[in-house]
């Protein structure tokens, strides 16, 4: 089962891969005015709706722009309206620059619950299927930019949950070749909790 996992992993992060995107930072500083009412002005959001995206790879930025604007894979009124006049230059332009940021601080989290949240992110649990979270975002959840693995170490709690529910519901389908959603299909509402406490103690 484990060998099983990891060929699978392997095997999607293959497909997983994007393209780097050569952005200007100093350009994007100015063109990511906009995102700052939600975002924060260096990425470090203070609302824990809204994801932090100081230190966030510029591919995966990119993808997500991509996908909020053309293809209803991930769905947002909000974001819709913010990113419909962007070009795929200035959404580069804008990646690079919360790329060059740094995550100020770790999130606010319940301490009672990041053991077992450790115990998913850092071993998985074989006998669900389910694999280590670190395989792809890191062991400080830093993420592989490289491959476009998002960087989640420090994110607010209320977001990383949010999003693993919409992988679970299918309302979130932008994850290629369904890697998230066939992860959180086998996770309790407990344990996406405990993972989403565990990320936002990294840093």
């Amino acid at each position: 089962m484990k060998k099983l996992i990891l060929a699978t992993v392997a095997s999607l992060s293959m497909f997983m891969a994007v393209t780097a995107v050569a952005g200007d930072a100093a350009a994007g500083k100015t063109k990511s005015a906009s995102c700052g009412g939600c975002h924060g002005m260096d990425g470090n959001s203070l609302i824990p709706m809204y994801p932090k995206l100081a230190g966030q790879n510029e591919a995966y930025i990119v993808k997500q722009v991509k996908d909020f604007k053309a293809n209803g894979d991930r769905q947002n009124a909000i974001m819709l309206g913010m990113v419909a006049a962007l070009t795929d230059e200035d959404a580069a332009d804008i990646g690079a620059y919360f790329q060059s940021q740094s995550t100020k601080d770790a999130a606010p989290f319940d301490a009672d619950k990041i053991a077992l949240g450790r115990e998913l992110y850092k071993g998985g649990d074989l006998q669900k299927g389910i694999p280590a979270c670190q395989g792809c975002h890191g062991p400080t959840g830093a993420g592989v930019a490289g491959a476009g693995y998002p960087q989640l170490g420090g994110q607010y709690v209320d977001y990383t949950l949010a999003q693993l529910k919409a992988f679970k519901d299918g309302s979130r389908k932008n994850d290629a070749n369904m890697l998230m959603r066939s992860i959180v299909e086998k996770m309790s509402e407990a344990e996406m909790t405990a993972v989403a406490n565990y990320i936002a103690s990294l840093k």
